[in-house]
């Protein structure tokens, strides 16, 4: 018992946490006007203004941390967020008033125990604070004495629900079913039927094949909800003509980067030390003998090739060892040499060979990185007069003749990443704008400014055939196309339900042996595996897909595997059922108690408290 009232106060304590965190002020009946002090009346128990608020304020909070908006009364309202606080608060109140029937409770010293051992009640010394429980009470506009009789009731529905969970078990017949449905195994042959089988192609539709096509299917050529958008755009590239960089800045530039345009010879190189000079020669002469190879020299150190990878080393790198390491071929392992941890083997196992870059090679494109760099300060600077104009009512078409920035236009949709439509901040601003909307400076990634304007919304619609043909044709073609080898497979199953032999039918095939439900093969439709597990053994069936099609026999039908991880997946779904039947018991349990509690809600309160908002 004393463990289940700690693991509910635990519950209970990080619920009045969260609270806490939340900032939730003390918002009751003293903002209300007349004498209102309960929501509801549950039994014997009451749900107080102050309980209804706090779980209200909760729940709102909750969706406001997930949306990061702020979220009003009214939405909150729609959202069913009250009526939500309030179902919680009437069944808690159900389970009070049982448990209050029963003549449940815990006693004050236990109670004493679970309060002490709450961290945030607790000093610097790991202590209880008075203080501190003082000071954590406030801010959620509760008294010691509401506290502890919330405690005390969480703590005594612990108890209940310990009692009614204790025991419960799902019959093990029903986790054996399922773990043999996860775990069961299917050995086949699968023969492909690719178009190079078919005795003659698919000729290309008529006309009237693709109007009729066209008719039949509209759905497959739907053209999505559009924004037509008029934007003006400044970008750096625009500017780079325009803008001078004088050939010391170049220089300086390349001078500050000049590890990347000077780049010594390297080696990748392996190392692999020993503790003295005789250590290090004994495992050299037994490479050189053929007695051992590298990598078990370094498994005899207990050690990985990772843990001796050096990468790309230049001369300096390699202090003493350089000249021995770079003067020999790859492939080859050199030492015993000196190293900063000792005497080392050396093992190459490639060169880079040096690459210099000239200034003169190099100054173009540190030109234009100094030249859009400069551009996108030029675009910043403007940006501030270029909201001035808008907010001061130019229209895009004026800002273009006024400024530098150009017009352009674009059909918008979610599936757009063309042009402009390539860049986060462009389609964040197409997805929020509205109709009436007046334009304003944004900008985007690569430090250009824009400003749109939402000329036309056009909502979802068949797509003209002038513009959808080809992929109109394409569509009827593959469904024909698919329809022959559909035909053709139930040809070749009729020989193999004769003979049996996949050799005979000319046709790749290939044997999966011991596949679950869960087996993964490519080029097949999604229900592939699911329809082989319908099949009994020596049943052929032919599977159609999307380009081919797939004749399959079931040769054996197998149990599932006997191992560790099978054995951990039925032990966790076990333990899922068992949980998940133990809450549903509880739950009627709790209904019930509501039922014969006979909740009164008082609306005209609750209306008092939302109205407060």
């Amino acid at each position: 018992m004393a463990a289940g009232v700690k693991n509910l106060s635990k519950t209970f304590v990080w619920i009045l946490m969260g609270l806490l965190f939340l900032g939730l002020a003390g918002f009751g009946a003293t903002s209300l006007t007349g004498t209102v002090r309960t929501v509801a009346q549950v039994g014997n128990e009451d749900i107080s203004v102050n309980k209804y608020v706090r779980e209200l304020q909760r729940e709102i909070r909750a969706v406001e941390q997930q949306t990061g908006q702020p979220l009003q009364m009214s939405q909150a309202h729609e959202f069913g967020l009250d009526q939500l606080a309030l179902a919680r608060l009437t069944a808690l109140a159900a389970l009070d008033n049982e448990v209050g029937e029963l003549g449940i409770s815990i006693g004050d010293a236990n109670l004493q125990k679970e309060i002490v051992a709450i961290p945030a009640f607790q000093g610097v010394d790991g202590t209880f604070d008075r203080d501190a429980y003082q000071f954590q009470l406030d801010q959620v506009g509760m008294t010691d004495t509401d506290f502890e009789t919330d405690l005390r009731k969480e703590s005594s529905r612990t108890i209940v629900q310990n009692a009614v969970v204790s025991g419960v078990e799902m019959p093990s017949t029903l986790t054996q079913v399922l773990t043999d449905y996860v775990g069961a195994r299917r050995s086949f042959t699968v023969a492909t039927v690719n178009t190079d089988a078919l005795p003659e192609t698919v000729p290309a539709p008529t006309d009237e094949q693709v109007q009729a096509y066209y008719e039949d299917n509209q759905d497959q050529f739907t053209l999505p909800r559009t924004k037509q958008l008029t934007y003006a755009i400044l970008s750096p590239d625009m500017l780079l003509d325009s803008v001078d960089v004088d050939e010391e800045s170049v220089r300086r530039l390349y001078d500050q980067r000049a590890s990347e345009f000077y780049q010594p010879e390297r080696r990748l190189v392996e190392r692999l030390t020993y503790p003295d000079q005789e250590a290090a020669e004994t495992a050299k002469a037994q490479l050189e003998a053929g007695g051992t190879s590298f990598e078990q020299l370094v498994r005899d150190r207990q050690l990985e090739l990772s843990d001796i990878d050096l990468g790309d080393v230049t001369r300096e790198d390699l202090g003493e060892a350089a000249d021995a390491v770079f003067a020999a071929d790859l492939d080859t392992v050199v030492g015993p040499l000196p190293s900063t941890f000792g005497p080392a083997l050396f093992r190459i196992n490639g060169s880079l060979a040096e690459n210099n870059t000239p200034f003169e090679d190099a100054a173009p494109a540190l030109r234009e990185e100094l030249a859009a760099d400069r551009a996108r300060r030029q675009i910043e600077a403007q940006a501030e007069d270029i909201d001035d104009l808008l907010a001061g009512g130019a229209t895009l078409e004026e800002l273009a003749g006024e400024t530098e920035m150009e017009l352009g236009q674009i059909d918008w949709t979610r599936q757009s990443d063309d042009g402009v439509a390539a860049y986060d901040g462009f389609r964040t601003a197409a997805e929020a704008v509205s109709e009436g909307d007046f334009p304003e400076v944004g900008f985007l990634e690569d430090g250009s400014i824009f400003a749109l304007r939402l000329n036309e919304v056009l909502p979802q619609r068949p797509e003209p055939l002038e513009s959808a043909r080809d992929r109109v044709a394409a569509a009827w073609t593959l469904e024909e196309t698919n329809k022959a080898l559909e035909e053709h497979a139930n040809s070749v199953l009729g020989q193999l339900e004769t003979d049996g032999d996949f050799m005979a039918t000319s046709l790749p095939f290939r044997i999966e042996n011991a596949l679950t439900r869960t087996a993964f093969l490519d080029d097949v439709p999604a229900d592939f595996m699911a329809q082989v597990f319908e099949m009994d053994t020596g049943e052929l069936r032919v599977i159609p897909g999307s380009g081919s099609a797939f004749i399959v026999r079931v040769d054996e039908l197998l149990p599932p595997a006997e191992t560790d991880e099978l054995r951990q997946a039925k032990a966790a779904l076990e333990a899922q059922l068992n949980q998940a039947l133990a809450q549903n018991i509880f739950d009627v349990y709790v209904r019930d108690a509501q039922t014969r509690a006979r909740p009164v809600i008082d609306q005209r309160a609750l209306n008092a408290v939302q109205s407060s908002y």
